[in-house]
């Protein structure tokens, strides 16, 4: 049977990317939408002939399992909500706002024991798998780096404030440290300088002597778009490019897999815990940015 997966969340990237994705996967009935704007969910369910629900409870009492595109702080309280009412989620990057509440929805997941996984999107990815996975070990690496330039918080980039203020680590940095964890090892340690809102430099302390060091600014003019990860060891050198990794196949196969985990009831590799140990990763990058400052 098809998992009913219901969506919260009623803005851009809801409509653009979730909806569609959810709307367009084979192994997924969508069950409905419920956002706090009553016609933006009402918009958006009638554009996928699908329901919308007036309140939250309402969705998940109809669904096997919620996604989620809503903004971190209310997504960790929500879904904490849901997974004790013994729904599967699915969250995006940070999960939370903070540690606190990145800790608070882990243990929901883990004492409910429901399926989660997170939306750490350049992970789905072909051309991210085949590096991680046949040409990452060839090198038996010992160390990399990684490089995020955009445009996307530029001024006239059209982004929410709110993801603006959130700043680059926040956003798609919480991809490229991912990948260099998966890459070289759980990150252990982090030393940043820069600035929260501009340019952001880390070196990364890894597990068995590994170290990386991680670039991201997203101030650049709106046509530069820049994201590659390179690890390097004795036996030779890998690259992958992920400046386009990301688009519609990429986000069918997340929830696809999405949809096989809630009906089998398998953990996913991108599950809270990895969701929990990238958020401690970035507190710790912004108190050292702010001690910096």
């Amino acid at each position: 049977m098809a998992a009913r997966v219901g969506l919260v969340g009623t803005g851009r990237r809801a409509v653009e990317v979730h909806a569609p994705a959810l709307a367009a996967c084979p192994e997924i009935t969508f069950a409905g939408v419920w956002g706090r704007e009553t016609e933006g969910a009402r918009r958006l369910a009638a554009s996928h002939g699908t329901t919308p629900y007036a309140t939250f409870d309402d969705l998940v009492r109809n669904c096997d399992a919620v996604a989620f595109s809503i903004p971190p702080a209310a997504q960790a309280e929500y879904a904490a909500d849901a997974a004790r009412h013994g729904k599967a989620v699915l969250v995006q990057r940070p999960i939370a706002g903070d540690v606190a509440g990145a800790e608070e929805l882990t243990l929901a997941v883990e004492r409910a024991q429901v399926v989660s996984q997170v939306a750490l999107v350049w992970r789905y990815a072909a051309a991210v798998r085949h590096f991680l996975h046949s040409e990452v070990p060839g090198t038996e690496p010992v160390g990399g780096s990684g490089r995020l330039v955009s445009g996307a918080f530029a001024p006239g980039s059209g982004v929410s404030t709110l993801r603006a203020e959130r700043g680059v680590l926040r956003d798609e940095g919480a991809d490229l440290l991912d990948l260099l964890d998966a890459a070289l090892g759980p990150i252990v340690g982090v030393r940043a300088h820069g600035d929260p809102r501009g340019w952001v430099g880390l070196l990364l302390e890894q597990q068995i002597g590994h170290v990386s060091e991680a670039s991201m600014y997203a101030l650049a003019p709106p046509t530069t778009h820049r994201a590659e990860v390179e690890v390097h060891g004795p036996a030779g050198s890998a690259r992958v490019d992920c400046t386009d990794v990301v688009g519609p196949l990429t986000y069918d196969r997340m929830y696809a897999e999405f949809a096989g985990a809630v009906s089998s009831g398998t953990p996913h590799e991108l599950d809270i815990r990895r969701g929990r140990h990238l958020q401690q990763v970035i507190e710790a990058a912004e108190t050292d940015l702010t001690v910096g400052v």
